[in-house]
């Protein structure tokens, strides 16, 4: 049997290796690494950020989800479970296998605290929940009414009639 497809499987692992190579030396503000990379949709409204990952096949345990310092970090593995014996044999393996790791800078004014995550029909959702960004504090600044109007103690002192006069630092009078 002949399977055709609109790209040759060459083309599909040419496409891997130049999405690795993008993710690597471009960065992105996501460190990259393992076997393959799952899609990731990343939408943002006023109540959160959700991150949808394209996980098909996996079940909760093969994913792990973690916020530690403001980096989201997604990991997994997804095992391949392929089996050729005298009775079959594959013509075809389009299907990426091996584990993989994504990392997001998370902006200010997320709760990491509150992060959820669930694998529904082959898609990862995480949600992030958002807060309140604090207000900066506006601090009044005081001026020192007495620093201002009166003279400092030595010349005060200086000024008061009978008082000895300071020459060349030495206190002895003319």
């Amino acid at each position: 049997m002949v399977y055709t497809t609109t790209l040759p499987a060459p083309a599909f692992a040419l496409r891997r290796q130049i999405d690795r190579l993008l993710e690597n030396s471009l960065g992105n503000g996501q460190a990259f690494q393992g076997d393959w990379v799952p899609a990731v949709d990343i939408r943002e409204n006023e109540r959160e950020l959700n991150f949808a990952v394209e996980l098909p096949g996996f079940r909760p345990d093969d994913v792990e989800v973690s916020a530690v310092e403001g980096i989201l970090t997604i990991h997994g593995t997804r095992n391949a479970v392929r089996s050729e014996g005298e009775q079959e044999r594959y013509h075809l393996v389009e299907r990426s296998y091996g584990s993989f790791l994504r990392r997001f800078q998370l902006p200010e004014g997320v709760d990491t605290d509150k992060i959820e995550a669930e694998v529904t029909d082959g898609m990862l959702q995480v949600h992030i929940p958002r807060t309140a960004l604090p207000e900066p504090k506006k601090i009044q600044v005081k001026t020192r009414v007495d620093a201002v109007t009166s003279p400092p103690k030595a010349l005060a002192a200086e000024s008061r009639p009978g008082s000895p006069k300071k020459l060349n630092g030495v206190g002895r009078s003319k």
